[in-house]
């Protein structure tokens, strides 16, 4: 009697045993692979933090940091601008300049001048605002360049301040702003939030730049008698801040009309469709009080919950997936030696393209290709008209102040090389 066929590991073809093992041995080394990036981003993550607090171990304690120098404090704030934090600082001090606009004194003087009234010059006056500040936070407080960008922010708004124009207390309220919203936009979006060494170098670095521009500090509890360090700098001008934000941020005609320019420049890269949806990012960044102010609309409560789920996985994402940024990628925006006009090249614009060099890259690479379909300037377009050449610092700001100012700006830089050597702002 035949027996019947029984199955046996012996029947499997060898090809499917290959198979099989082939597989598992596949599935192992993706785990291995995935659990030694993991282990990678966990080493590497807080290197650059520790690096740099053992480099400046020296501030370890509030007293130490006392002492701390506009030099170390430039150098370790320019270190969380240009690599541990570029894009969310980047956004916050666009946005630290936005905010200014919803106090009805400062922008009733923008629409004055016709800064940002008339669309045709305010992409300008936003690349030249944005370029100022950029060189004396980009080059060393010592620097020429950075001396040449102070003085002529001093130059451009000397007349204002000398006739009432432009009040103190708002110069002192832009400071502020230019300290604190990189600290606050950090701690709501980023995967961490600054050190107390940090924050005290964002409050030395702003706190040494106000004196140079001659801001007066008697509005703050301690303006008359010094400040201990820095930390204790922002908190005196932060409660101060948000003060007179209560005080004078009101709904006004004229902060809607400058919020609407402004939204413009911003949303100005994206096409048509996403516009709409782009203006509800920005009201969403702005919070209660200024978006009341500007008189703008509230973002649908969907819509925020996406947004508020988007910055969250972002900070996971960064915080356990995302090798940290290197040095060789840092963001770096202007060219640090002139050209052979004498002047510089802006390398990062979000508006049209002021003070861009037009390179075969920007005007035939994937961005150009871009902006063309959306029938948007590029670099060297229209002749003159968006300084292709680049720009001379000590020319930035409205067109009728081109060529003024020198002599002035001369005295002021004299000033700034005696007085503003990299020391410590603190007595």
């Amino acid at each position: 009697m035949a027996s019947l066929p029984t199955s046996s590991t012996e029947d499997v073809p060898p090809s499917s045993s290959l198979l099989q093992a082939s597989l598992s041995k596949q599935t192992l080394c993706m785990l291995l692979g995935l659990a030694t990036y993991l282990a990678l981003i966990s080493s590497l993550r807080f290197q650059r933090r520790q690096t740099l607090h053992s480099k400046y171990s020296c501030y370890g304690t509030r007293q130490s940091m006392r002492s701390m120098s506009d030099q170390d404090a430039w150098v370790i704030q320019k270190t969380i601008m240009q690599t541990e934090f570029p894009f969310i600082v980047l956004k916050s001090l666009q946005f630290a300049l936005f905010r200014t606009y919803g106090i009805p004194t400062i922008s009733t003087l923008l629409l004055k001048t016709s800064q940002l009234s008339d669309s045709t010059i305010s992409f300008k006056r936003y690349a030249d605002t944005g370029t100022l500040i950029g060189e004396f936070m980009t080059f060393d407080p010592r620097s020429e360049r950075a001396r040449t960008a102070i003085a002529r922010t001093k130059f451009l708004h000397k007349g204002y301040r000398a006739s009432g124009k432009i009040m103190e207390a708002d110069m002192l309220y832009t400071l502020s702003l230019f300290a604190l919203e990189p600290i606050q936009f950090v701690k709501q979006f980023e995967w961490r939030e600054m050190t107390e060494m940090e924050r005290c170098a964002v409050g030395t670095f702003w706190k040494s730049l106000g004196d140079a521009l001659e801001i007066n500090y008697d509005a703050l509890p301690s303006g008359k008698t010094g400040f201990q360090d820095g930390i204790h700098w922002l908190g005196e001008i932060g409660a101060w801040s948000q003060q007179y934000e209560i005080q004078h941020m009101k709904p006004h005609p004229r902060n809607k009309e400058l919020a609407e320019k402004t939204i413009d420049v911003l949303v100005y890269n994206l096409p048509n469709f996403l516009k709409p949806l782009a203006r509800y990012f920005v009201s969403y960044l702005m919070g209660d009080r200024l978006r009341t102010a500007m008189m703008m609309e509230e973002p649908p409560a969907f819509f925020s919950g996406i947004l508020a789920l988007i910055f969250k996985l972002r900070q996971l994402y960064l915080r356990y997936l995302s090798l940290p940024r290197p040095d060789f990628l840092r963001l770096n925006a202007f060219t640090d030696k002139p050209n052979k006009h004498g002047r510089n090249w802006v390398l990062i614009y979000d508006g049209a393209p002021f003070y861009v060099q037009p390179t075969i890259w920007n005007r035939w690479g994937p961005m150009a290709w871009f902006k063309w379909a959306l029938g948007h300037p590029l670099p060297g377009d229209d002749g003159d008209k968006y300084y292709p050449q680049g720009y001379r610092t000590d020319d930035l700001g409205p067109k009728y102040f081109e060529g003024k100012g020198y002599r002035e700006l001369e005295g002021f830089k004299e000033t700034l090389r005696r007085q503003r050597m990299g020391q410590c702002p603190f007595p």
